[in-house]
Protein backbone atom coordinates (compact mmCIF):
# COMPACT_ATOMS: atom_id res chain seq x y z
CA UNK A 1 0.00 0.00 0.00
CA UNK A 2 1.11 3.44 -0.43
CA UNK A 3 2.33 5.37 2.09
CA UNK A 4 1.11 8.72 3.09
CA UNK A 5 3.82 10.97 5.08
CA UNK A 6 2.47 11.01 7.99
CA UNK A 7 3.84 9.43 11.45
CA UNK A 8 0.42 7.54 12.79
CA UNK A 9 -2.55 6.06 10.58
CA UNK A 10 -2.94 2.84 8.48
CA UNK A 11 -0.55 3.87 5.99
CA UNK A 12 2.37 5.53 8.10
CA UNK A 13 5.39 6.00 6.72
CA UNK A 14 7.94 8.17 4.72
CA UNK A 15 6.36 7.79 0.77
CA UNK A 16 9.08 6.06 -1.16
CA UNK A 17 8.94 4.83 -5.14
CA UNK A 18 8.51 1.40 -5.10
CA UNK A 19 11.09 -0.79 -6.86
CA UNK A 20 9.91 -3.99 -8.39
CA UNK A 21 11.55 -7.13 -6.85
CA UNK A 22 13.40 -9.79 -8.55
CA UNK A 23 11.90 -12.97 -8.79
CA UNK A 24 13.77 -15.44 -7.04
CA UNK A 25 16.02 -18.37 -7.67
CA UNK A 26 14.16 -20.67 -5.78
CA UNK A 27 10.53 -19.59 -7.28
CA UNK A 28 11.94 -21.62 -10.16
CA UNK A 29 12.58 -24.90 -8.18
CA UNK A 30 10.79 -27.47 -10.08
CA UNK A 31 9.93 -26.39 -13.36
CA UNK A 32 11.22 -29.01 -16.23
CA UNK A 33 13.60 -27.49 -18.58
CA UNK A 34 13.57 -28.56 -22.24
CA UNK A 35 16.42 -30.31 -21.86
CA UNK A 36 15.67 -32.41 -19.37
CA UNK A 37 12.13 -32.92 -20.82
CA UNK A 38 13.93 -34.03 -23.60
CA UNK A 39 15.85 -36.71 -22.08
CA UNK A 40 13.12 -38.25 -19.99
CA UNK A 41 10.82 -38.77 -22.97
CA UNK A 42 14.25 -40.56 -24.83
CA UNK A 43 14.84 -42.52 -21.76
CA UNK A 44 10.84 -43.40 -22.01
CA UNK A 45 11.17 -44.61 -25.14
CA UNK A 46 14.35 -46.65 -24.74
CA UNK A 47 13.64 -48.19 -21.31
CA UNK A 48 9.82 -48.70 -21.88
CA UNK A 49 7.15 -49.16 -18.64
CA UNK A 50 8.52 -50.78 -15.32
CA UNK A 51 6.99 -53.68 -14.27
CA UNK A 52 4.70 -52.33 -11.59
CA UNK A 53 3.32 -50.08 -14.96
CA UNK A 54 3.06 -52.82 -17.22
CA UNK A 55 0.95 -54.04 -14.33
CA UNK A 56 -1.26 -50.72 -14.17
CA UNK A 57 -1.74 -50.46 -17.98
CA UNK A 58 -2.89 -54.16 -18.07
CA UNK A 59 -5.51 -53.39 -15.52
CA UNK A 60 -6.42 -50.48 -17.52
CA UNK A 61 -6.82 -52.94 -20.60
CA UNK A 62 -9.03 -55.52 -18.19
CA UNK A 63 -11.04 -52.29 -17.06
CA UNK A 64 -14.17 -53.76 -14.74
CA UNK A 65 -15.81 -51.05 -12.77
CA UNK A 66 -13.75 -50.20 -9.97
CA UNK A 67 -10.62 -50.49 -12.67
CA UNK A 68 -9.85 -46.94 -11.71
CA UNK A 69 -10.15 -47.55 -7.74
CA UNK A 70 -8.07 -50.94 -7.75
CA UNK A 71 -5.16 -48.71 -10.17
CA UNK A 72 -4.82 -46.34 -7.77
CA UNK A 73 -5.00 -48.61 -4.42
CA UNK A 74 -1.92 -50.47 -6.28
CA UNK A 75 -0.13 -47.40 -7.63
CA UNK A 76 -0.65 -45.76 -3.92
CA UNK A 77 1.11 -48.87 -2.36
CA UNK A 78 3.87 -48.90 -4.95
CA UNK A 79 4.50 -45.50 -4.72
CA UNK A 80 3.63 -43.89 -1.49
CA UNK A 81 1.39 -40.55 -1.99
CA UNK A 82 -1.92 -39.88 -2.83
CA UNK A 83 -0.61 -37.30 -5.48
CA UNK A 84 1.92 -39.49 -6.76
CA UNK A 85 -0.82 -42.50 -7.60
CA UNK A 86 -3.10 -40.23 -9.27
CA UNK A 87 -0.49 -38.57 -11.17
CA UNK A 88 1.40 -42.21 -12.10
CA UNK A 89 -2.80 -43.62 -13.32
CA UNK A 90 -2.81 -40.57 -15.80
CA UNK A 91 0.58 -41.25 -17.36
CA UNK A 92 -0.06 -44.46 -17.96
CA UNK A 93 -3.91 -44.15 -19.29
CA UNK A 94 -2.51 -41.06 -21.51
CA UNK A 95 0.21 -43.76 -22.97
CA UNK A 96 -2.31 -46.02 -23.34
CA UNK A 97 -4.39 -44.10 -24.73
CA UNK A 98 -1.56 -42.86 -27.25
CA UNK A 99 -0.37 -46.63 -28.23
CA UNK A 100 -4.19 -47.03 -29.22
CA UNK A 101 -4.27 -44.46 -31.59
CA UNK A 102 -0.95 -45.45 -33.14
CA UNK A 103 -2.31 -48.39 -34.04
CA UNK A 104 -0.48 -50.56 -31.34
CA UNK A 105 -2.23 -53.03 -29.68
CA UNK A 106 0.09 -52.71 -26.30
Amino acid sequence: MPRSGYAKGLNSGMVKTERPVKSKQSANKGKISDRTKLCRQIAREVAGLAPYERRIRDMIISGGSSADKRIYKFAKRRLGTHKRAIAKREDIKDIHTASKARGGGF
